[in-house]
């Protein structure tokens, strides 16, 4: 199975999604067995790098506002600390 084949969801793999949907078109039999398998192949690697690097850029994102809420909650505890001794 597949993601939905949209290609504003799956910029990088536009041009796989576009032959594998002209495959299916050219070769409605044949697709049941294996005209377009090796598009298929080609399509789910494509969406594995894909996932991959959101992924990364997700995790990366998610390190940046960890540390910012780390900063927000050390600056938060000293404000807090010089309150109680005045």
């Amino acid at each position: 199975m597949h993601p939905p084949l949209t290609i504003h969801r799956h910029p990088m793999c536009a041009e796989i999604i576009e032959q594998f949907q002209k495959c299916h078109i050219d070769h409605p039999l044949g697709s049941f067995f294996g005209e377009c398998t090796d598009l298929k192949l080609k399509l789910d690697k494509c969406f594995r790098q894909e996932k991959a690097l959101k992924r990364k850029a997700n995790f990366e994102e998610s390190k940046k506002l960890k540390e910012r809420l780390r900063a927000y909650r050390k600056e938060n505890n000293e404000t807090r600390e010089e309150k109680s001794f005045a």
